[in-house]
C-alpha cells in the first residue's frame, strides 16, 4: 500500500518538507516590520521593545513549527482539554489575576505573566471545531443542536467582560460566529441573535463602565473633549493625516517621538508606521496582511477533514478580525477597544496566541488529506 502523505509515520524531514514555507516568510517578513516600528517607538534604540519582541517572535516561530509537526488527530483529541484549561485560566484571573492599566486580565505564572484571555480565542477555535467536525448540515439547522457550542462561547465571554475587556468580549464573539457561519448555521439564525441582541442594548448600556461609554460617545464626536477621552483617537487622526503619501521618514515621525501619540508601541503601532512611511507604507502593510489571509484560506480549503478545514479558516478569519479591528480603531471608524495589531504590536501572550494558531493552521495543512470521521476515528488515505 502506498505510503500517504497523512501517514502519522512521515519522518521529521518529511514533515518539514510539507510546511507551507511561503506563508512562514510573509509572518516573517510582517513580524520584521513590526520590530523595526518598535525600534522606531524606542527613539532608535533596541531597549525597550524591539529586543524584547524579537526573542519572543523567536519563541513563537519555534512554537509554530513544532505545533505544525504535531499530528492533526492529536489536538482533535485534546481539544476540549485545550478549552476547559483556557476557561479555568480566565477564571482564575478573578481570583488572582494582576490589574494593569485599569483592568484585571493578567496572571503571574512565576518568571512570566499571561493573558488568558488571548490564549482562549485558539481553544475556543479548538473545542467549537471539535463540536462541528462531522456535523451535517440538517444537524446544525435544529436550534438545540447548537445550545452547547453557544454555552461555549458565552461562558468566556461573560468571564472576560468581568475583567473587564470589552474589546476580547467582542473579539470571541464575532471569531465563534465566523466558526458558526463556517460550520453551516443558518442565515436566518444569526439574524434572529442580531434582533435579539439589538433589544438588550439599553439593558446592555446600563451595565458597561464609565470609561466604555465614553469611549463610544468620543467615537460619535471626539472634538467634544480633545484633551479627555478624545485625546487618543484625535492625535491617531493627526499624525495619519500629516504622514501624506510617503511618509516622513523613518524615525523622523513628530507625533509619535514628541509623545503626542498615545500607545504608539501597542494600539496605535499602524498610526506610527503611517505617520513614518506614509499612505504607501500603510498599504504595504496591509498587502502583507492580505497575503497572508489569501495563503491561510487557500491552504484551508485543501484540507480534506472537517476538523482541520475549520480550524484553519477560522485561525485565518480571527486573523483577519484582529487587522480589520486595529486599523479601523486607529482612523476612527470604530470606537477604541484595544485589540492589537498582529505581529506588529509590543506584546507576548498576543503574539504567542497567534502563531499557536497559525501552527494549527499549518498542522492542518500538512495532514490535509487525512480522515477523521464523524466521532473522531480515522485513517488514511
Amino acid at each position: 500500500m502506498r505510503l500517504s502523505t497523512a501517514d502519522p509515520t512521515l519522518s521529521f524531514a518529511q514533515k518539514l518538507r510539507q510546511i507551507n514555507w511561503s506563508f512562514v516568510l510573509v509572518v516573517c517578513l510582517v513580524a520584521c516590520v513590526g520590530l523595526a516600528m518598535l525600534y522606531s517607538a524606542g527613539n532608535g534604540h533596541v531597549n525597550p521593545w524591539a529586543s524584547r519582541q524579537a526573542m519572543r517572535f523567536g519563541a513563537a516561530l519555534a512554537l509554530m513549527i513544532c505545533v505544525a509537526l504535531v499530528d492533526i488527530r492529536i489536538w482533535l483529541r485534546y481539544a476540549y482539554w485545550f478549552y476547559f484549561i483556557a476557561l479555568g485560566l480566565v477564571a482564575a484571573v478573578d481570583v488572582i489575576g494582576v490589574v494593569g492599566m485599569g483592568a484585571q486580565r493578567w496572571l503571574h505564572l512565576g518568571f512570566f505573566q499571561i493573558q488568558p484571555s488571548e490564549v482562549m480565542k485558539v481553544s475556543l477555535i479548538l473545542a467549537l471545531a471539535r463540536y462541528f467536525h462531522g456535523a451535517m448540515l440538517e444537524d446544525v439547522a435544529r436550534p438545540s443542536y447548537l445550545v452547547v457550542p453557544v454555552l461555549m462561547v458565552l461562558l468566556p465571554v461573560a468571564l472576560v467582560l468581568k475583567q473587564p475587556d470589552l474589546g476580547t468580549a467582542m473579539m470571541l464573539s464575532l471569531m465563534a460566529a465566523a466558526m458558526f457561519f463556517l460550520a453551516g448555521v443558518r442565515l436566518w439564525m444569526f439574524g434572529v441573535v442580531l434582533v435579539v441582541a439589538a433589544g438588550a442594548l439599553p439593558i446592555a448600556w446600563k451595565f458597561l463602565k464609565g470609561y466604555q461609554r465614553n469611549r463610544i460617545f468620543t467615537f460619535l464626536d471626539p472634538e467634544s473633549d480633545p484633551l479627555g477621552a478624545g485625546y487618543h483617537i484625535l492625535q491617531s487622526k493627526i499624525a495619519l493625516g500629516s504622514g501624506g503619501l510617503f511618509g516622513k521618514g523613518f524615525l523622523l515621525g513628530t507625533q509619535s517621538h514628541l509623545n503626542f501619540l498615545p500607545e504608539k508601541q501597542t494600539d496605535f503601532i499602524f498610526t506610527m508606521l503611517a505617520e513614518e512611511l506614509g499612505i504607501v507604507g500603510g498599504l504595504g502593510l496591509i498587502a502583507l496582511y492580505g497575503i497572508l489571509v489569501a495563503l491561510g484560506f487557500a491552504l484551508s480549503l485543501r484540507v480534506r477533514n472537517q476538523f482541520g478545514r475549520l480550524i484553519g479558516m477560522g485561525v485565518t478569519t480571527t486573523f483577519f478580525l484582529y487587522v480589520f479591528i486595529n486599523i479601523a480603531m486607529v482612523m476612527g471608524l470604530i470606537p477604541v477597544v484595544g485589540v492589537p495589531l498582529p505581529l506588529i504590536s509590543y506584546g507576548g501572550t498576543a503574539l504567542i496566541t497567534i502563531m499557536a494558531g497559525f501552527g494549527l493552521l499549518l498542522s492542518a495543512s500538512i495532514h490535509r488529506n487525512v480522515r477523521i470521521g464523524r466521532y473522531g476515528h480515522s485513517d488514511d488515505i
